[in-house]
This record gives C-alpha cells, sequence and structure tokens, in this order.
C-alpha cells in the first residue's frame, strides 16, 4: 500500500486503477478544487485510460501543484487525516510529511498528516477500506514588483 509516496507495509492493500495511494489523490482534488478547477483527478486521469493503469498517484499530485503554478499560485500548507483501523500511520508520519513536501514544494513544517481510527466502527472499522481527507491553503504568487 502506498500512502503519501510511501509504501507502508500492510497486510490490506488499497485497490484502484492507479496505485491507489489515497493521501495523494485526495491534495491532488484538494489542489484542483483550490484553485476554482471544475475538474478533478479522474477527469484528468480517468480508470477508463489504459495509460492510468497503475500510475504512480504522486506523479498526478505533481500535475495538481502545475495547475496551481498555471494559475499564478503557490502552495502554502496541506493538512491530511486518514482513518483506518490499520495501518497504524503515525510511524509513517516524518516519511510522508517529507515525500509530499518534496511534491508540494513547501517544507515538512508546512505539511500535516495525522491518522485516525473509526474506532471499530462502519466498514472503515471492519478494515474494508479507509477514508483520506485533505485541505490545502494555496496564494496568489507575488513578485518582487508586487511585494
Amino acid at each position: 500500500m502506498f500512502l503519501g509516496g510511501i509504501e507502508v507495509a500492510n497486510a490490506i492493500h488499497l485497490t484502484g486503477h492507479s496505485d491507489g495511494d489515497a493521501v495523494a489523490h485526495a491534495l491532488t482534488d484538494a489542489l484542483l478544487g483550490a484553485v476554482g478547477s471544475d475538474q478533478d483527478i479522474g477527469t484528468f486521469f480517468p480508470d477508463t485510460d489504459p495509460a492510468n493503469k497503475a500510475r504512480d498517484s504522486m506523479e498526478m499530485l505533481a500535475f495538481a501543484v502545475e495547475h496551481v503554478w498555471q494559475r499564478k499560485c503557490v502552495v502554502i500548507n496541506a493538512d491530511v487525516t486518514v482513518v483506518t483501523e490499520h495501518p497504524r500511520v503515525s510511524k509513517f508520519r516524518d516519511a510522508i510529511r517529507e515525500s509530499l513536501a518534496a511534491v508540494l514544494g513547501v517544507t515538512k513544517n508546512d505539511v500535516g498528516f495525522k491518522g485516525k481510527t473509526n474506532e471499530g466502527m462502519g466498514w472503515i472499522g471492519r478494515g474494508e477500506g479507509l477514508a483520506c481527507m485533505a485541505v490545502v491553503t494555496i496564494a496568489l504568487e507575488m513578485d518582487q514588483d508586487q511585494a
């Protein structure tokens, strides 16, 4: 299983057309939404396109960052919460923050990453999957003349 570009050893694997990195997918959609795009990750990387089979989700995240830059904006920070019973993501926190920061063009300190359990309730509690929520802050890029 991949989370935030880091391979996480776990008996459970996420299924998806790409590599199934739920963290990268959530951040990709959050970035697209932050710039007011009416398109989402599935528009740019449809699961009906064989070229997207097993695609690296961090490449999709990099695409979204480029989309932000094309709008003359920059990423300020990002925050991600993963809700899952397993794996316990806290031991991967630093590696995931570093991995995401490198693609987002920010420092590790600008990336929050948390894991929560669902206390055994529902489909997440039964280990049938996980949920991932992401929020990003972007700003208009200012050149020296504007500062």
